[in-house]
């Protein structure tokens, strides 16, 4: 590990992550109100401003794969979204829902296992204004059911190497296989998730006492719109609008009529936003001459088919940024139309924040202090004993809430393997599902510690309806408790499946 750098860069670099990290917890303070994406960037200038890391080796901290797998899931999951895949998902969260209660159980559970195979940020994306119609629609708070989102989010993601960016880097650098992966932290993952929900429960049991979904003709068209991935308000407009709609119709008769196919025609082709449906003048001859239907299905089934390559590319080991890159073109492609629609669905300002969250954390780092911390803490982090375990989790839980949890990784993961390959080739195996684990769980701690967390706050805040927003205080009572338990549970279940 490197030795702690002079003190003037020690101070500066200090500086210049301490002003990163308050503008991504308090991104509307009175005197620099510029949020996380442009506070990221700010914490990247400054560390080269104050020459803490040089620009060569700015552009070099960046970590393109991870960029490109979250860039590319993004995309995929934008597809899948007008597919009817996370619409699905939502049906199954309001499917004769028994009271908050157990709506509360169904987010967990549903979210914990999608974020599993799409990415915990992906899930946050999509479901998060769904989620705050569900509640809205029952009268009941939306805080419980953001932080289920959210945290379910990141204890479901741990589960894969595709779940989350630290588990990519994890998988990279270890060279386990995704089925080893997948065995050896599922029991922790699926534990974690029971205890989570029972935690959300026990702390807002009384919270949690709403009346059912009333399923008036109006309600069920707004939440259909927010499962199609369009805004309630575009419902309430046709509803107050007669003109609006009358509108709508004519241009539902002359689609029916105007390219003599009629039938097949659904909620789904009205949608502007969704990405598979249907632009006639855009299309190719060929297109033209299927039905409207098998137009549409083709289309879907493509969508779910290359998925599922996706998946299985995964499990044989390939590339997984360039694999989830090709499954985006692919979808691109045979959509057969200006991708510029699909590609605004992309959260840019996410992508330049990890940026920015890179360089600052780089940075950081050539400080030597997350360097001095390890080297004081190594000798009593050993994992072949419970104090050992108990230490290397606390100093990751620590680092991955204070310089986030992939730069952790980053920093600490050949050190952890290397001091277990002193025990065993086992604990080599062992101790990278550890940082796995207890990296992603402890994202869960603060607003700050996940992206997922971040993406929850940011879409809850600006939905159309039902704005909610999460503050960081708010997030930190339940958190703490939660992340200590979870983390405690699941350490002694990591590695207990071979594969």
């Amino acid at each position: 590990m490197s030795q702690l750098a002079p003190l003037p860069k020690v101070v500066m670099g200090s500086l210049a992550f301490g002003v990163f990290w308050m503008l991504a917890v308090f991104p509307s303070v009175p005197f620099l109100p510029i949020g996380r994406t442009a506070g990221a960037l700010l914490g990247a200038v400054l560390m080269i401003v104050f020459h803490v890391i040089s620009a060569d080796d700015a552009y070099a901290s960046i970590d393109l794969p991870i960029l490109g797998l979250l860039f590319a899931t993004m995309v995929v999951g934008g597809y899948l979204k007008g597919a009817g895949m996370f619409k699905h998902l939502g049906k199954l969260l309001a499917w004769r829902s028994q009271g908050g209660r157990d709506l509360l159980c169904r987010v967990c559970v549903v979210t914990a296992l999608a974020s599993a195979l799409f990415t915990n940020d992906t899930c946050c994306v999509v479901l998060t204004e769904f989620v705050l119609e569900l509640a809205a629609e029952r009268n009941l708070p939306a805080k419980p059911f953001l932080l289920a989102l959210a945290t379910s989010a990141n204890i479901g993601s741990s589960a894969t190497p595709i779940g989350n960016p630290q588990n990519l880097v994890i998988a990279f650098n270890s060279k386990i296989t995704f089925l080893s992966f997948f065995f050896g932290i599922l029991p922790a993952m699926l534990a974690g998730m029971g205890v989570n929900t029972v935690m959300l429960l026990c702390m807002y049991w009384n919270d949690l006492e709403g009346a059912a979904a009333c399923g008036s003709p109006d309600d069920e068209k707004e939440m259909e719109a927010v499962e199609e991935g369009r805004s309630p308000a575009s419902v309430l407009s046709l509803k107050s609008s007669p003109t609006a709609a009358q509108h709508v119709a004519l241009r539902q008769r002359q689609n029916g009529n105007g390219n003599g196919h009629g039938h097949g025609h659904d909620a789904d082709d009205d949608d502007p936003d969704s990405m598979m449906s249907e632009n006639i003048p855009t299309k190719h001859r060929w297109f033209m001459q299927c039905s409207e239907h098998r137009r549409k299905l083709f289309l879907k089934s493509f969508a779910y088919v290359v998925t599922v390559g996706m998946l299985v590319a995964y499990m044989l080991g390939l590339n997984m940024s360039w694999t989830a890159i090709t499954t985006a073109i692919a979808l691109v492609v045979v959509d057969f139309r200006d991708a510029e629609p699909c590609l605004d669905k992309v959260s840019y300002s996410l992508l330049v924040f990890f940026s920015g969250m890179f360089v600052t954390v780089s940075g950081f780092n050539k400080t030597g202090l997350p360097g001095a911390i390890w080297n004081f803490m190594a000798p009593y982090a050993k994992i072949n004993h419970v104090s050992g375990v108990t230490v290397l989790s606390l100093i990751i839980l620590l680092l991955s809430n204070l310089a986030s949890n992939v730069p952790t990784v980053l920093l600490m993961g050949d050190e952890v393997a290397a001091s277990a390959a002193t025990i065993s080739a086992s604990a080599v195996t062992r101790s990278w599902l550890l940082l796995a684990w207890v990296s992603t769980v402890a994202g869960n701690l603060s607003l700050l510690g996940s992206a997922a967390n971040l993406i929850v706050c940011e879409q809850a805040r600006r939905a159309p309806r039902n704005a909610h927003d999460l503050s960081f205080w708010s997030h930190v009572v339940f958190g703490v408790p939660s992340t200590l338990v979870v983390t405690a549970i699941g350490i002694p279940l990591i590695g207990k499946i071979a594969f």
